[in-house]
């Protein structure tokens, strides 16, 4: 067995094995083996991708088709994945040709990682270690999620993003730094702040403390009328 073959097998064995680790409704490997589309399609993408670089014209391009028809999945054969990737349900994900994807990533259904033209070259994004990108979120253009990011769901990328970081929102803004942990099962979406509600509210309080200030300014109503 080649070294390319057996890092083909070693790929599709980690993959396998983190479905259990990210997924708590994994509970079957069998389960997981025939019906989990996610994982189905990381490994159509696995062989079309390792047949691309041995240059075999046509079928990873074929592969990555009948994947797409069956799973829902898009992935391009060029795209470059690492190690332990995980896709939960996987509906409506696409993955762009010169996309870059480090290990220990995770990506929700309806995730984009597109372009934002028709330029040539590197044109999609670079995701770095143990990134987590949340339902209906695209992430488009030549830019770069550094290590430990998270990006909430619906949330559209169109800059780079620092090591650590939580992004929200249309465009996407960094709202906090997270602590340098392994992300891939905290992505809580129950928990991530509102910066355009925590805006509202820091201007009322504004507006309430100015209110305040010229009512104290104000003289007083109370005093008594001169004698006619």
């Amino acid at each position: 067995m080649s070294a390319r073959t057996f890092s083909l097998l070693q790929h599709i064995r980690r993959d396998f094995n983190c479905v259990f680790e990210r997924d708590p409704a994994a509970t079957s490997r069998l389960e997981v083996f025939l019906l989990y589309s996610g994982w189905h399609a990381v490994v159509a993408h696995r062989l079309a991708h390792w047949l691309l670089t041995r240059r075999v014209p046509f079928l990873p391009r074929l592969i990555s088709q009948l994947s797409r028809w069956i799973t829902g999945i898009e992935i391009h054969p060029g795209a470059q994945i690492g190690s332990d990737f995980f896709i939960d349900h996987g509906m409506g994900v696409v993955i762009g040709e010169t996309t870059q994807i480090g290990h220990h990533v995770s990506l929700y259904q309806g995730v984009t990682l597109g372009g934002t033209g028709k330029d040539r070259g590197k044109r999609h994004p670079t995701l770095r270690d143990h990134v987590v990108v949340g339902a209906g979120a695209k992430v488009l253009g030549n830019i770069e999620l550094g290590c430990n990011v998270r990006v909430g769901a619906n949330s559209v990328v169109l800059k780079p993003v620092p090591d650590n970081s939580t992004v929200v929102g249309i465009p996407g803004r960094m709202i906090h730094k997270v602590a340098k942990e392994h992300p891939e099962t905290k992505l809580n979406h129950s928990e991530m702040p509102d910066p355009t509600m925590e805006r509202i509210h820091a201007l009322y309080n504004e507006v309430a403390a100015l209110k305040d200030e010229l009512h104290k300014q104000q003289p007083s109503s109370t005093t008594p009328p001169a004698d006619e």
